[in-house]
């Protein structure tokens, strides 16, 4: 008989305070193993965008949590989310990135499926005796999947909370960036631009809604553009950007304040004039009049976080999809709006710029999440600090959010304070 090995059930509401969670958070497997599956395998997830499957036959390898999908276009125009895995023998039906395709034919037994998933055929059929039903050993399709506004998110779990539940007010914020387009669609079909970070998967949605480190751990980048920038992130000098718990873990450094208190559409594009920009303004006057138009081309895109793993990060999009306690890969790709060549070509350029492999933005968060892992092998101390701005924060009346100055840790605190709803069993 071998040995029954007991472990003590993780008690996260001891290890996740208002003001402060333990560093075991980032570097137990046995927690990440848990994450996984209360997180990532049985809540909703972003998965990917209808873009990236334009045509029938077209498909996406992508990874939820710990486990292989693929988004495809079936036959009937479709967008459909599958398991990769054979039906027969559990082999990994497609091992290519992305691509077109009619069938996907596993390289163990060569049984053949159609995008769809339909089981199409095998080598000798004779073989699988009167009971072989062929409609019943089609690859199996992801239990919940929801499109909003071209954004794919999925659930693999049969029941569980709704997806309008699960997104809630957060809604808005996808919207924000959609109706930039004067089609309200977007487009993500430039690639991806893939890193692995050796970090916890966590550290990179706190991050990314952080405006505390901004002016330290960005210094370089904000030295070589205009003063506008700094000042987003300097409380002192009053006119910065805010810090805004969406509920459910969504958060949003919410920049639009600046932008308006400069009445200058496009400042979020490097203050580029209107008159540089004529038919993006005339189309987005066509599609939304003048007044509405302007309020959108003043405030931008969100700069968001959408729980757990998508961020709205202005002119891009971008996920993570962790790969151990101490791994995970982060994709960006440019958010491309349809109907709009003139900021689509220069967002591309911001893109290369900000999250190249030798870009000013990206490459500071590498380097500063690895040294916090590394830092976090320390055994002391034990907690890490959440309290910034804990005793000014404060109900926004405009839109009933909690929010706080551009430096304090409301986002922090909010995207912990959903993680701890769900791993400790509540929803």
């Amino acid at each position: 008989m071998g040995l029954q090995q007991n472990i003590a059930p993780i008690s996260y509401d001891a290890l996740v305070q208002r003001d402060r969670v333990h560093g075991r958070l980032y570097t137990d497997p046995n927690i990440f193993s848990e994450e996984m599956d209360r997180i990532y395998h049985k809540g909703w997830v972003f998965a990917g965008h209808t873009s990236e499957v334009p045509d029938i036959g077209d498909y996406q390898r992508r990874q939820i949590g710990q486990q292989p999908v693929l988004i495809t276009r079936d036959a009937k125009n479709d967008v459909k989310l599958l398991f990769n895995r054979c039906t027969h023998r559990g082999n990994m039906i497609c091992a290519r990135d992305s691509g077109n395709a009619a069938t996907f034919v596993c390289p163990y037994h060569g049984w053949t499926f159609a995008v769809g998933g339909e089981l199409r055929g095998m080598p000798m059929p004779g073989g699988m005796g009167s009971s072989y039903d062929k409609s019943a050993l089609g690859l199996a399709e992801v239990p919940r999947v929801h499109i909003y506004r071209g954004f794919i998110f999925a659930s693999l779990a049969h029941e569980g909370q709704s997806f309008d539940d699960y997104i809630g007010k957060a809604k808005q914020l996808l919207d924000r960036a959609c109706d930039l387009s004067p089609e309200g669609e977007m487009e993500l079909s430039a690639g991806w631009l893939k890193h692995r970070f050796h970090a916890n998967w966590k550290m990179l949605p706190e991050n990314n809604t952080d405006g505390y480190h901004v002016k330290v751990a960005h210094a370089s980048l904000l030295r070589s553009t205009n003063a506008f920038g700094s000042l987003a992130f300097d409380e002192e000098k009053g006119d910065s950007s805010v810090n805004r718990d969406w509920g459910g873990g969504h958060t949003e450094l919410d920049i639009a304040p600046r932008y308006r208190n400069t009445n200058k559409p496009f400042q979020w594009f490097g203050g580029v004039p209107e008159a540089k920009l004529p038919n993006y303004v005339a189309r987005m006057e066509q599609t939304y009049g003048r007044e509405l138009a302007r309020k959108r081309m003043i405030d931008g895109p969100p700069h968001a976080i959408i729980f757990p793993n998508l961020f709205l990060a202005e002119l891009n999009i971008s996920f993570v999809a962790p790969v151990s306690a101490n791994q995970v890969v982060q994709y960006y790709t440019p958010m491309l709006l349809k109907g709009a060549p003139e900021i689509n070509a220069r967002a591309l350029r911001q893109t290369e710029g900000a999250m190249g492999p030798g870009s000013f933005l990206l490459p500071d968060d590498a380097c500063l999440s690895e040294r916090n892992q590394l830092g976090l092998a320390a055994q002391s101390p034990e907690w890490l600090d959440l309290r910034r701005g804990m005793e000014r924060e404060y109900v926004d009346p405009e839109n009933g959010l909690l929010s706080s100055n551009v430096s304090d840790e409301t986002t922090n605190r909010a995207f912990w304070k959903q993680y701890l709803h769900v791993m400790s069993g509540a929803a």
